[in-house]
């Protein structure tokens, strides 16, 4: 079982942020980070199994701003390395969750210095940069709204509506450190922004394309690929209905009930697998029980 449970985490963790070595989040020891323990963002960012769940439905939610998709789309190298966009995704928010001050400030920095060297037209004309604060806020709230509905369906149901308030506003700190503004803070302010945002949003030939090459992604093995294409499937069906129409991939209530049931089903052989995950790195340089 053993040998099992390490092979399962090895393919895990080559997917995860980790995997590139750019921080140590076992130390300084002692060292709390931008949040530490006690908050709810380490709850939430501490199941892997529902982040990964939640961090492909942002993808496929961002993709619909076109400014936003423009800017990914001149600039990145996702349609030849998508598990590379993923893994450098997945550590920023890895490392400024769990990392040190030191560790988390130095990513801050590091996309910023990196934002400011995205700027350029968008199909329809208009100019943008990842810099801009109304973008950084789009972005921002793609992935939080995403991770907090993942966590809600398939890790914690009873968490409190306060402390998922809270997580929104913990969460906050990070996008405005990087430059957005007016950051939605609690349910009711994503709740509104994501209907004011809604007649911004269009989905078309690129956004497809984002979503296909996302159902396409690699496997790191041919014993995992049907686990991977049941993730995206969970992604698919963890949008916002109205974002699910714009793409066209609604799921039957029949389909989404067997996807969440799988999913269900297939997620505790992964948190029983992976013992090496961020929050548990965290947990040992603070000197906690795991």
């Amino acid at each position: 079982m053993e040998f099992i449970r390490r092979r399962i985490e090895t393919q895990v963790m080559s997917l995860t942020g980790l995997s590139l070595g750019k921080i140590d989040l076992e130390n300084p020891k002692g060292d709390p980070g931008l949040f530490g323990p006690s908050s709810i963002c380490w709850q939430v960012h501490g199941d892997y199994s529902s982040m990964l769940i939640g961090g492909i439905s942002a993808l496929m939610l961002q993709a619909l701003h076109p400014l936003a998709l423009a800017a990914v789309w001149d600039h990145s190298s996702f349609r030849e390395d998508m598990i590379g966009r993923l893994r450098r995704t997945g550590l920023f928010i890895s490392g400024t969750t769990f990392g040190s001050r030191q560790d988390a400030e130095w990513l801050i920095e590091k996309v910023r210095a990196i934002h400011l060297q995205i700027i350029g037209t968008a199909l329809d004309g208009r100019p943008y940069a990842a810099s801009d604060p109304d973008l950084l806020t789009w972005v921002h709230v793609g992935e939080v709204s995403s991770f907090l509905s993942a966590h809600l369906r398939y890790k914690n149901p009873h968490l409190s509506l306060d402390d998922q308030d809270r997580y929104y506003d913990e969460t906050a700190s990070i996008a405005e450190s990087l430059g957005a503004r007016k950051v939605p803070r609690s349910r009711r302010e994503i709740s509104d922004y994501l209907e004011q945002m809604r007649p911004q949003l269009l989905c078309d030939w690129r956004s497809r394309e984002v979503l296909r090459l996302l159902l396409a992604a690699p496997s790191p093995s041919r014993l995992a690929r049907p686990f991977g294409t049941l993730m995206m499937q969970a992604g698919v069906d963890l949008l916002p209905h109205w974002a699910s129409e714009m793409f066209d991939v609604s799921l039957s209530p029949l389909k989404s009930k067997l996807v969440r049931v799988s999913v269900k089903r297939s997620l505790p052989v992964l948190r029983w697998a992976v013992r090496n995950c961020s929050l548990n790195r965290a947990r040992r340089r603070m000197g906690l029980t795991e």
